[in-house]
């Protein structure tokens, strides 16, 4: 079984309501997907392909790599179909794995009991051929098994990122409720931002959006920050494959002359979290930081581009009346300074994105957590008219 060679179905998993980006992504890397569903996109390659999409998307939570689809009605089905699979193959008998699942069978009240199941099966055949078994455990920084299991349909994948990707290994300093990176970097690939226009982003908090701006901008993927996939500890894995696709990342950053992305935020100590993050990342000569109150954020004049915000949601109770006032504020100051700008507001509050008062032209669907969001689009034109209300 020549792992890094065979061809199967690969599942890219990603955030509810993503998936468009992720699927826009996919393509521009040269693949085909198959299907799309609200949380991931389908396609069909191998191991070494899922190293290529590992390093460079953006949007993407898992890369699973299916092994077998079969049929089990309970756990002793379940457990009799994995002790057929060639586990001496996948990984090394004195490596370490861990399971991950989504489980949805009736005769299944508690997920870590089939997973439990999983490992007592790999664990049973690696001691049936080779008279030792490999450690096991929660961290996922090694081998990761993934199993997906609903009624009777069961699928077992070897989950090729490890620690999700969501998280793109720069930000050092979370600061006050951050947005995901592949959130954030989602939000922006829905705009109409060029990448060569100003970005402006007043409230910026810990300057996730203006940085995954730099970095898609400048054409910094993910994979330049991190070290380590579960795909590397796999039988049969080719450092150099990994190498090659690895220096490919740095030949693919780009200079964008006259770049302006500006982030500011009324908190000195959001600024400087911004810029121990931003100087992670390696992006932050290419923002301009500043602490002031969002009315007195810099925005380039006789020029276009997108101006940003995220603000609060008002999610305790007493902090939404308190908002209402910003929001109108965010909307008066756009309509005022920010003329031939397309502006967009994040928020999990819709009620509060009444009290913008301008009328968006697209209201993009999000999620962050289990929260219903929008991303509110608004063309600021010199005779951009004020509205009572959002319907």
């Amino acid at each position: 079984m020549e792992l890094f060679k065979e061809i199967n179905r690969i599942i890219v998993t990603c955030s509810n309501r993503l998936s468009p980006y992720l699927q826009q992504e996919i393509i521009e890397l040269g693949f085909k997907p198959v299907r799309i569903f609200k949380t991931g996109v389908e396609l069909k390659g191998t191991l070494a392909d899922c190293i290529i999409l590992n390093l460079n998307l953006r949007c993407a939570s898992q890369v699973l790599f299916s092994l077998k689809e079969f049929n089990a009605n309970n756990a002793d089905d379940l457990y009799r179909s994995l002790m057929q699979l060639p586990w001496e193959d996948v990984f090394n008998a004195d490596g370490y794995f861990s399971i991950t699942s989504n489980v949805s069978n009736p005769t299944i009240n508690n997920t870590m009991f089939a997973n439990v199941k999983v490992k007592d099966a790999i664990v049973d055949r690696f001691r049936n051929k080779m008279g030792k078994r490999p450690n096991s455990g929660s961290e996922l920084d090694k081998t990761v098994i993934h199993l997906y299991w609903k009624e009777s349909l069961a699928e077992i994948f070897i989950d090729t990122s490890g620690e999700t990707l969501s998280k793109h290994g720069y930000r050092r300093i979370p600061g006050r409720a951050p947005m995901l990176e592949s959130l954030a970097a989602s939000t922006l690939l829905a705009t109409k931002w060029d990448r060569r226009s100003a970005f402006i982003n007043p409230m910026c908090g810990s300057a996730t959006l203006a940085i995954e701006a730099a970095l898609l901008a400048t054409n910094r993927r993910p994979g330049l920050y991190r070290s380590n996939y579960a795909f590397m500890h796999l039988t049969g894995y080719d450092e150099n494959i990994y190498k090659t696709q690895r220096k490919k990342l740095d030949e693919k950053i780009i200079n964008v002359d006259g770049l302006k992305i500006i982030a500011t935020d009324i908190s000195i100590d959001a600024i400087n979290v911004s810029k121990i993050n931003a100087g992670a990342a390696g992006v932050a000569d290419l923002i301009e930081f500043a602490v002031c109150d969002f009315r007195d954020t810099r925005i380039p004049e006789n020029e276009s581009g997108v101006i940003y915000f995220n603000p609060e949601y008002g999610e305790r109770l007493g902090e939404e009346t308190a908002l209402q006032e910003v929001y109108k504020s965010i909307g008066d100051f756009m309509k005022k300074n920010c003329k031939g700008y397309t502006g967009y507001i994040f928020t999990g509050n819709l009620e509060l994105g009444k009290k913008i008062g301008l009328k968006p032209s697209r209201r993009i669907e999000f999620f962050t957590s289990k929260i219903d969001c929008r991303l509110f689009e608004y063309e600021l034109y010199s005779g951009t008219k004020r509205l009572p209300a959002i319907s």
